[in-house]
């Protein structure tokens, strides 16, 4: 018996998101191996800064991949893409298993930022491109569950290694294992079917016919909705080829699209101000301020990438149901709450009051943290920026704005120990205070996307004003706007030089400007 259509297109997203594993687990497994002597020695007892730049150089690789990334996806498709992102990954984390200094480390670590850099943002194009309207936000969430999982491995490998493990073993087998989640994707992602947007845009309208057929209705190219979908999305690249042609040109000049970049840049700015890498890469000395030793550290880790995958499930439970922009907003408010309390907690009982309860309670506000930003932040802010352009700009938009990601993640990771030896606890009031105001900024400027197809966000963006509370624009139902398309009601941009087989498919069309 065949699975569903959209049972199939989901498991199609899900193997693409396997290259977010490595990159939840080099995020993560770093934490346990900066302290083991080995590795100090092997790498010359780097400084805190040198430290710092080990952490970084990960994520100077990412932005960097994200210069030639969006390019490379519309030249070469997008599973071609995918794989290189794996080639380079592997390499990089060859360089890191293999370290013999310290420089091994900063170019085994910047050449795997520059395959997680585009893993991370060809992942949730691919994803965007070959779903139903309805689940397309369970799709790309997806990329920060399968983080998640990464980020789980990663504590408890980390944690097991550090205590079980002496000598060059205790980090180089954790580095070593960040490759194996890579393999199967390098080998069978292009057994997955090309995204159909892509096809679409170079031409081959056959082969975007017959993949929306594979993802859509069991091969079926006469099924009603394949067939609405591909003409919609024919019309739209049509468009987009008169009016478009230079795509970097148009996400700066068209102000549609420019305000659209704009949201993404603040969506993946906003994210690193809740204080979410704070945690994640300084979580020992955070924890040591409260009177909480490093072995211990390294076990609540664990605990607290449990806590993410919960987070993360419910996100992908929810995502299509309540849509984006009320949980982006109360995500944000409520971290912002979390960081708070926390920041109360360690003001009044630092690590010398030797107070438990205080302890404890720094951990839970810590937790809620990551349950909250598991499942209403993280994973939309890769979901919303891949749903907000067109097919001629996609590629291109989500590479700015994961490069936002990248340098502005890069900056707090500098940033920090500085931050903490000059005004300790007074640090973590920045990400109090960015919690709230993220909230209001996007209440005032973020429209909901959920359900929308993508060939008609255009059209949308075009008719929701720039401050959003109040304006009253109709969001469709997913689910009625898919059973439009079976009905053979499609919606053509104007200027769309559409040719229609008979006067019933005709009278479907609805042109917007």
């Amino acid at each position: 018996m065949p699975l569903p259509p959209k049972v199939y297109t989901w498991l199609c997203g899900l193997f693409a998101a396997m290259g977010s594993v490595t990159f939840g687990y080099d995020l993560g497994i770093i934490a346990s191996v900066l302290p083991s002597e080995d590795f100090l020695q092997t790498t010359g007892n780097p400084d805190e800064t040198a430290q710092g730049l080990i952490v970084g150089c990960l994520l100077l690789g990412a932005f960097a991949s994200n210069v030639y990334v969006g390019s490379l996806a519309d030249w070469i498709g997008r599973r071609l893409a995918i794989l290189a992102g794996c080639i380079v990954f592997l390499i990089g984390g060859g360089i890191q298993a293999g370290a013999q200094n310290v420089h091994y480390m900063y170019g085994g670590r910047f050449l795997a930022g520059m395959g997680i850099g585009m893993l991370a943002m060809l992942a949730p194009l691919y994803q965007a491109e070959i779903a139903h309207p309805s689940i397309r936000g369970r799709l790309t969430t997806l990329q920060q569950f399968m983080l998640g999982i990464g980020a789980l491995i990663a504590s408890f490998i980390g944690y097991g290694c550090y205590h079980g493990l002496t000598g060059q073993a205790q980090w180089r087998i954790p580095l070593a294992i960040q490759l194996l989640p890579a393999l199967p994707l390098a080998f069978f992602i292009l057994l997955l079917p090309e995204s159909p947007r892509f096809l679409a845009m170079q031409g081959r309208d056959e082969e975007a016919l017959h993949v929306l057929a594979r993802l859509h209705a069991h091969g079926d190219v006469h099924d009603s909705f394949v067939v609405s979908e591909h003409r919609e999305i024919l019309a739209q690249v049509q468009v987009e080829q008169q009016e478009t042609r230079d795509a970097w040109t148009q996400l700066f000049t068209n102000k549609s699209n420019f305000r659209r970049l704009l949201l993404g840049v603040s969506i993946q700015f906003s994210i690193q101000m809740t204080g979410v890498s704070v945690i994640q890469y300084y979580a020992p000395r955070i924890f040591e301020s409260i009177g909480i030793d490093t072995s211990t550290t390294l076990g609540l880790q664990s605990g607290n990438s449990v806590i993410a995958l919960i987070g993360e499930s419910l996100c992908i439970w929810f995502i299509d149901r309540l849509g984006r922009r009320r949980p982006f907003i109360w995500g944000n408010a409520l971290s912002g709450l979390t960081f708070v309390i926390g920041t109360i907690i360690i003001a009044v009982y630092p690590a010398e009051t030797n107070n438990h309860n205080a302890s404890r309670a720094f951990v839970a506000m810590t937790w809620l943290f990551n349950l909250v930003f598991s499942s209403c932040l993280g994973p939309l802010s890769w979901a919303i920026p891949v749903e907000m352009f067109n097919s001629a700009t996609r590629a291109k938009a989500t590479a700015i704005t994961s490069s936002a990601a990248w340098i502005s993640n890069f900056m707090i990771a500098q940033v920090s120990p500085k931050a903490f030896a000059t005004v300790g606890w007074k640090y973590y009031i920045v990400f109090a205070i960015c919690g709230f105001s993220n909230a209001l900024y996007f209440w005032a400027f973020l429209p909901e996307t959920k359900g929308i197809p993508l060939e008609e966000l255009d059209a949308y963006f075009e008719s929701v004003p720039i401050f959003v509370p109040g304006s009253r624009v109709h969001v469709p139902e997913a689910h009625q706007r898919e059973e439009e398309l079976r009905q053979g009601k499609i919606v053509v941009p104007e200027g769309a030089q559409y040719e229609f087989s008979d006067e019933k498919e005709k009278a479907g069309i609805e042109h917007v400007a």
